[in-house]
């Protein structure tokens, strides 16, 4: 049986899957990117819970990251514009991730342009997805 965190994890993968870009989760960046871009998953951390007693609960602001990338001579910075926007309108139609947090919150990105030799320059950024729940156990 999964825990309550890989159950929310896998929740907000498969939120991302309907998306035009290739969406995956902790993989290597490949050596090509999709023309319509690439999001990883990157599990990020768990952080310290706050713990209440009676009944106890650990609550958990999970820092998750999401590595997107997009690849194009011409009109990059527009690309990555509307990926940016489709995560974010993905991720505001259910900000529960059907009922498994309390609360999921993006972070603003900050992008940069990375220069590839003999090809389209990358356009990447890191977006940290903030994930509320709370489990009855560190380990669940």
């Amino acid at each position: 049986m999964p825990t309550i965190r890989e159950t929310v994890l896998a929740a907000l993968h498969a939120r991302l899957q309907p998306l035009a870009a290739l969406t995956l989760r902790d993989e290597v960046l490949p050596e090509r990117i999709p023309a319509a871009g690439l999001i990883i998953l990157r599990d990020g951390q768990t952080g310290e819970p706050d713990v209440t007693l009676s009944p106890l609960r650990y609550h958990y602001q999970h820092r998750a990251e999401l590595e997107v990338v997009v690849q194009a001579g011409t009109g990059r910075a527009s690309a990555f514009d509307d990926l940016i926007a489709a995560i974010g309108v993905a991720l505001e139609a259910d900000r529960t991730l059907g009922g498994l947090c309390d609360w999921v919150e993006p972070e603003a990105p900050g992008s940069v342009d990375l220069p590839v030799e003999g090809a389209a320059a990358l356009r990447a950024a890191m977006i940290t997805v903030v994930l509320h729940y709370s489990t009855s156990g560190p380990l669940q």
